[in-house]
């Protein structure tokens, strides 16, 4: 039985939960609006998962369609990664890798490098994501000031990508009303059109076309701010926010020349990318580009502990290893011993199952599957790699046209995300840029779950034409 045909109505469901009851009245939730959640409209409360399936206070079973937040890989319910993050609390629960080590750290530290492409060998860890793009700007400044050249401070990225909430890695994100609340923030962020080949019509579909003339720009903006200015280019193998962007492997062969003719940092944003996402341990592999500095979190763990990490090459190290240098910069929680140990033990997992294999021999099928829908008059184009797709919503399929105002706040905020989790479907509704829906499962999935998917996604999305 698929959710759909499983999931409950208003009428079934039990009484509020005492635990909905106090989120409602004291949880601060991120992303989410607060208002009414104590009364008719409750916090959905995530009490159990196994595999790929969620289950809620009141019973409902829920396909994870997204892995959380792009993060459990390995799926729900791995009893061996509570088992070693149990052990290893047992033995040391807590030390800093403040000039000390712990050996989880010490070892993880050696299997990303070893992971990771060319010489990235330098591991820096952090608590997220947003830690590790923060860290990576910071690095790329210091560098620049210990090679004599204190000028370069500027990151230039793509348009309605997202990198992070701390204020370095706001002002790298490409979103306007993300930052608006928050300015000013810290100053050296520019933006370059992003590779959204379906909102580029004049290029006929021609990927290749689009990734020329998007590299272009790139190199257009170090030449018009100053070389001298510039400190790193930040993208993301597939861009998240705006809706699985990809671009030819080209495209960032052609980020890499530009990089080192202009003597900036070329930084691999993989915090969703990395670990099996697109197949790889990371994307920038498959797209054939070796990068001076990786950012990634998430699948590290399969979100059974926080983690996350900049990768840095021997090349943007080496000004640090001078007798006296520090680099002024941590966190409490980076590379802490349990999560260390837990993220060692689902790369292993990961490996034993071979789930990056079973990304790329799946990959195909995946999005075969969710383009089925695009006989669907709101479904204007789907589009991803790997495991990472999205589904762009239109309001006119002939003209591409999108949605006002109004019309995004019926469908993205009020209808889709309650609408999609009561069919049976948690994934991510958003209007970041164009309105999409994305998805991105563990890694586990297979067809079965495609099509679940599909089906819900279809039941629901045909419903969703009548509210707007």
């Amino acid at each position: 039985m698929t959710a759909l045909e499983d999931r409950s109505t208003a009428a079934d469901d039990p009484p509020m939960s005492a635990a909905a009851q106090a989120a409602g009245k004291h949880l601060w939730m991120h992303f989410a609006r607060m208002h009414g959640r104590d009364g008719a409209n409750p916090i959905p409360v995530i009490t159990r998962g196994e595999g790929m399936n969620l289950w809620d206070d009141r019973g409902h079973r829920v396909l994870d369609g997204l892995a959380g937040l792009f993060v459990v890989q390995a799926g729900h319910g791995r009893r061996e990664l509570a088992e070693v993050a149990a052990k290893q609390a047992s033995e040391l629960a807590y030390f800093p890798v403040w000039g000390y080590t712990t050996p989880p750290a010490a070892e993880l530290a050696e299997r990303l490098a070893h992971l990771a492409p060319g010489d990235l060998n330098r591991v820096f860890f952090t608590s997220g994501g947003g830690e590790a793009v923060e860290s990576a700007w910071k690095v790329a400044k210091q560098y620049f000031k210990l090679r004599g050249k204190p000028a370069k401070h500027k990151v230039i990225s793509r348009m309605t990508a997202y990198h992070g909430t701390p204020h370095g890695a706001l002002a790298i994100t490409g979103l306007p009303a993300m930052k608006q609340d928050f300015e000013p923030l810290a100053p050296g962020g520019f933006r370059v059109p992003n590779t959204n080949l379906y909102r580029h019509p004049e290029f006929g579909g021609d990927a290749e076309a689009l990734g020329r003339w998007a590299a272009d720009r790139v190199e257009e903006a170090i030449l018009f701010e100053g070389p001298g200015t510039v400190a790193a280019v930040v993208v993301e193998p597939v861009q998240n926010s705006g809706g699985c962007l990809t671009a030819p492997a080209s495209y960032f062969a052609r980020l890499r020349e530009i990089c080192d003719r202009h003597d900036v940092l070329l930084v691999s944003d993989e915090v969703i990318n990395a670990f099996g996402r697109h197949g790889h341990a990371f994307a920038c592999t498959k797209f054939g580009f070796t990068p001076d500095i990786v950012t990634c979190a998430k699948g590290m763990t399969s979100g059974y502990g926080p983690l996350g990490a900049m990768i840095a090459s021997e090349k943007v190290i080496e000004p640090f290893l001078e007798p006296g240098v520090t680099f002024p910069h941590g966190y409490t929680w980076g590379g802490h011993p349990v999560s260390a140990a837990v993220a060692l033990a689902n790369l292993d997992l990961m490996e034993r199952e071979d789930l990056y294999g079973n990304v790329l021999a799946h990959e195909q099928a995946f999005g075969d599957t969710l383009r089925r829908l695009l006989d669907l008059p709101i479904v204007g184009d789907v589009r991803g790699d790997g495991y990472f797709w999205a589904i762009e919503l239109v309001k006119d399929k002939d003209t591409r046209e999108t949605f006002d105002a109004a019309e995004r706040e019926r469908l993205v905020k009020q209808y889709l995300p309650g609408a999609l989790f009561g069919n049976g479907l948690y994934c991510r509704p958003d209007d970041r840029g164009d309105v999409v829906v994305q998805l991105a499962p563990p890694l586990i999935a297979g067809q079965a779950e495609f099509d679940e998917m599909e089906q819900i996604l279809r039941h629901t999305l045909t419903e969703a034409q009548a509210v707007v």
